[in-house]
């Protein structure tokens, strides 16, 4: 199994619950004083039959000012290493856990965060714009810091990701002509707004909250397990479908200094802090998505299993952290994942974890 993309992420772009669902999780600093709502990430089973969006292809990106913004994005979606110790503290990149460039259908695709935000989310209690969920990846599934908003770096994410899902809306629903141009301060905000403008053609055929739930738009819901899963079994299933490309040890294939083949814990993998931390969510991923480019290859047991096998390893330290890991483990981690616990004998997860956002050059095994 060629785990290639397993990264949180943050499931990076995983979808939030819409407001009327607002139970949810926990604010992005430790000293904020809120309850634990840190539930799991919506997923919903795939359908058959669904028809998914089709992004225009990238040699159709415009010429001129606001393509080279879609362009800067692309690069910095699939080389995410260039922003490494600006904002990367990792050997990931965001198109490990976000299969196709961001554009594969359930694989937690750009065009479907992007049409999903503005929106409120459990992770920091607030309504976040799309470059605020950008930046929560580069917090935790990075395991870096955040871009100031409105950089540079978050409006070509931003323009990348609109452009995908509007270049798909577009064929979809026969409108010619190229991907509208918005504004800087525009493209940052997402798409789930009343005043985002829409060409006609889609506007009647899709309200803000249709097209926030456009099928494909996150990991598809992998069926619940038979048995409880164990990290004893899914070492096997590492050991038999994992390891020919992230390794023995689990850090993946390094290629003239740069993860060719992502690390899936130690230093170099995403925080404590990552969606993908959580067994379910990394289940979800792995079910649908893994072996790389063959989609549902595991059992539903399989994947349950090896999901837990590569969350019982220590990582990076959650970034609100603040000293004491049964007090972080009570207010950010009431959900399926091994944080603040002991697993198989081992040392308490989180009481010697790597440090966050670490200069390349000073990362230790």
């Amino acid at each position: 199994m060629k785990l290639l993309s397993l990264l949180s992420i943050g499931v990076l772009f995983s979808l939030p619950l819409q407001a009327n669902e607002m139970l949810t999780e926990v604010p992005a600093t430790a000293s904020a004083a809120l309850p634990d709502r840190q539930a799991a990430l919506p997923a919903v089973p795939k359908k058959v039959g669904e028809n998914y969006l089709q992004p225009a292809s990238l040699t159709d990106i415009p010429a001129g000012v606001f393509g080279d913004k879609v362009r800067l994005g692309y690069q910095l979606f699939v080389n995410t290493q260039t922003l490494r110790d600006k904002y990367v503290g990792n050997q990931l990149s965001c198109a490990n856990c976000h299969m196709n460039a961001g554009q594969q259908a359930n694989s937690s695709p750009l065009w479907g965060a992007y049409f999903a935000y503005p929106a409120y989310r459990k992770k920091n209690d607030k309504v976040n714009s799309f470059q605020e969920r950008v930046q929560g990846c580069f917090t935790y599934s990075m395991n870096g810091k955040a871009p100031e908003s409105g950089s540079p770096e978050l409006v070509a994410i931003s323009a990348y990701s609109y452009w995908l899902g509007m270049s798909g809306l577009m064929a979809q629903y026969n409108v010619s002509g190229p991907v509208p141009e918005l504004s800087d301060a525009e493209l940052v905000k997402g798409a789930m707004r009343d005043d985002f403008p829409m060409p006609e053609a889609i506007a009647k055929n899709l309200d803000t909250k249709a097209l926030s739930q456009l099928p494909g738009r996150g990991f598809p819901k992998a069926p619940d397990p038979e048995l409880a899963y164990a990290p004893e079994r899914g070492m096997i299933v590492y050991q038999a479908h994992c390891q020919t490309c992230h390794g023995e040890d689990g850090q993946g294939q390094i290629i003239a200094g740069v993860a060719a083949l992502p690390p899936l814990w130690g230093p170099e993998s995403f925080n404590w802090g990552a969606g993908m931390h959580r067994v379910n969510t990394a289940a979800d991923f792995i079910y649908e998505n893994m072996p790389l480019g063959k989609s549902v290859q595991l059992t539903v047991q399989q994947a349950w299993d090896v999901a837990a096998y590569v969350n019982s390893f220590d990582r990076p330290q959650d970034p609100r952290f603040d000293g004491d890991v049964s007090k972080t483990q009570a207010t950010y981690h009431q959900h399926q994942g091994y944080y603040g616990q002991s697993v198989a004998g081992k040392p308490i997860l989180g009481t010697d974890s790597y440090p966050v956002f670490p200069l390349k050059n000073t990362v230790k095994p």
